[in-house]
Parts: structure tokens; C-alpha cells; sequence
């Protein structure tokens, strides 16, 4: 990955001299979103800058064990207003994680409010919002934690790593890999892997901190979903599931707890393409995994106004989960003809 000379310039240029900085993130923030946005900001710190960490929503449960995790903030949570403090006296916005200002739901009017800081953008996704003084965006990046990697050591030196930013980009780096089994693994994504490792960071510990860590609602749930919720179309090539708010009470749901559930259809053999819709308070969350050339970031752009990558994208549905599926079913009898599934 190649990160442009001008742009690490205008970045060591606006850092030159201490700055308030907040680091924020997307709405349901992943691994990812926590692991890039912790390292950045233990970095910033650590080279005389005052970052805060925001995020829209609370985190999954089974990231709380992730260095410094309690000092992030969660807007939704806060009572005292820290997060709308914070953003109204930065003079650096750093959007992580994240390609549009929309992700960041109740968090946009703040961020819009303050109209003199700098604004910075450091993400992995597609098509990316304009509006950055300075854009580190690098589709190709498998991870956003890759991406803070790349830039940090380019701007401060291999120095900044130490084992407590290189446990935090490491959470980042396997979780948007899949656990280094998805695209977009690179050479110099093992390379990366390889330094973080010699920090001295235990990486059987970590994976086990966030893959074998949830509650037994979350496992009845699983199998729940996967005996009686997956269904198939196309001849067993596409497959969707869907869980309402009352099965998600009913098996004591907690932030998270369907996360990788979308990911399983794509272990059968046969499978191209696989979606889960999500019952929120007001919307259907739309997850969409698929593998080859299956560009589910296309079908969600088309579909369900979302985006992604080609292989991993979601999007929002607007109406009920009957309709929604149905719409889904559709769609999807409509790409396969396109010869997209």
C-alpha cells in the first residue's frame, strides 16, 4: 500500500505543534473501528497531542478487554456531554474507519457544528465522502488498522510501536480479515503482522479475547439462527437469515452477539452470497458477505442505500422484515439474471 508523499507532508505539517484531536468512529463500531482508533490515538498521545476517542454506540461486550477501551467515549451513553465538548473544542477531526459523515448518526450535528477544525479522513472503504483537508483512503487496505500502521510509521517511525498500540492494531487487523482469511491479503500485510509480533504481543490470548469470549445467549442464538432461520435461494448459492427484536430479547441479546453470524453460509460449498437483516428500533440492519466475484458493495449501493467492499457491505431497509425479505428475494433473482450471483 502506498500512501501519497503530499498527504503524509500535510499530515506531519498540521501535527507540527500539540492540537485537540477527536478520533471518530462508525455507528455499531467493530474491532476495526475500537482497534485503529485506540492505536491513533495512543500514538497521537504519545507524540504531545490531546486525542479523544468517540464513538456513536456502545461497542461489542467482548472488546472491553482491548487496552484503554474504557476511555472511549459512547455518545449514546453520555450523560455528561464530554462527546459534544470535546468535538466543539478540536481543531482535528479525524474520521476513522468510515468513508461518510451519515455513519456517525446522532454524532453529525456536532461534527457539522464546529466549522473551523481540520478535518481527516482514515479508511479502508469505497468511495469515500469528499469534504477532507487530507483523505488517507486505501480501498485496498484490508483493514483500517492497516492503514493506521502504515501511516504512523511513515509519520513518527517504527518507535510508536509498542506492545499496547500493537495489541490494539492486531484486534483490527484479524477482525476485518476474518482472522487473516478473507482479500485483500498482502505480503506486507504479514510483514505488518510479523513487526506486531515482535513486540511481544500474545496473540493466541487476543484471538481467544474476542472469538472464544461471548456469553451462552449468544451461542443458543447462533444455533437458533442457523437451524431454523437460514434460508436458501438460487439453488442453494445465496442464503439469507433474519432475527426480530423478539427473538434477539429472547435469547438475552447483547451488542454483538450476531456478529459473524452472516459470514457461516459462506462455509458451505456451493455458497456465492449470504445477508442477514437485523430488527432495530426503527430500521433493518443489512449485512451482506459474498466470496469471488460476487460484488455484494454493488448490490447493496443498488438495493438497500449502503455500500462496502466488494465481498463485505450492508445497508438499511426502511420497512418491515416481511417486506424486507421479500425485496431481498427479488433482488436477488434480478442480479443473478444481471449475471451478478
Amino acid at each position: 500500500m502506498n500512501i501519497s508523499e503530499s498527504s503524509i507532508e500535510s499530515m506531519r505539517r498540521l501535527l507540527s505543534e500539540p492540537r485537540k484531536i477527536v478520533i471518530v468512529s462508525h455507528t455499531n463500531p467493530d474491532g476495526d473501528a475500537i482497534g485503529s482508533s485506540l492505536a491513533l490515538a495512543e500514538i497521537l498521545a504519545e507524540n504531545g497531542h490531546a486525542p479523544t476517542c468517540i464513538v456513536p454506540n456502545r461497542f461489542p461486550y467482548y472488546l472491553d478487554w482491548i487496552p484503554d477501551s474504557d476511555k472511549v467515549i459512547i455518545h449514546r451513553n453520555d450523560t455528561e456531554q464530554r462527546a459534544e465538548r470535546a468535538i466543539a473544542e478540536a481543531e482535528v477531526i479525524i474520521c476513522a474507519d468510515m468513508n461518510m459523515l451519515s455513519r456517525v448518526e446522532t454524532l453529525g450535528e456536532a461534527l457539522a457544528a464546529n466549522t473551523t477544525a481540520r478535518r481527516v479522513l482514515i479508511d479502508h472503504h469505497l468511495n469515500p465522502e469528499d469534504g477532507f483537508d487530507i483523505s488517507f483512503s486505501h480501498p485496498e487496505s484490508s483493514s483500517t488498522a492497516f492503514v493506521v500502521y502504515t501511516l504512523a510509521k511513515q509519520l513518527f517511525g517504527r518507535q510508536v510501536l509498542s506492545r499496547t498500540v500493537a495489541t490494539q492494531l492486531y484486534v483490527g487487523m484479524m477482525t476485518d480479515t476474518g482472522n487473516f482469511a478473507f482479500s485483500n491479503l498482502t505480503p506486507d500485510l504479514f510483514r505488518a503482522v510479523a513487526e506486531l509480533s515482535e513486540t511481544g504481543i500474545d496473540i493466541p490470548q487476543i484471538y481467544n479475547n474476542v472469538y472464544n469470549s461471548f456469553t451462552e445467549g449468544r451461542a443458543r442464538l447462533f444455533g437458533y439462527v442457523i437451524n431454523r432461520k437460514m434460508k436458501m435461494l438460487l439453488k442453494g448459492t445465496v442464503a439469507y437469515m433474519s432475527l426480530t427484536e423478539e427473538e434477539m430479547r429472547r435469547f438475552w441479546f447483547q451488542q454483538g452477539d450476531s456478529e459473524g453470524f452472516v459470514n457461516y453460509p459462506l462455509s458451505i460449498k456451493k455458497m456465492k452470497m449470504s445477508a442477514m437483516f437485523s430488527q432495530q428500533h426503527d430500521f433493518i440492519r443489512v449485512s451482506l458477505r459474498s466470496r469471488g466475484n460476487v460484488d455484494v458493495d454493488t448490490f447493496a449501493r443498488r438495493y438497500f442505500n449502503g455500500g462496502g467492499h466488494r465481498n463485505a457491505a450492508g445497508g438499511k431497509s426502511f420497512v418491515s422484515m416481511e417486506e424486507t425479505i421479500r425485496h431481498y428475494i427479488d433482488a436477488v433473482n434480478e442480479y443473478h439474471a444481471e449475471g451478478g450471483v
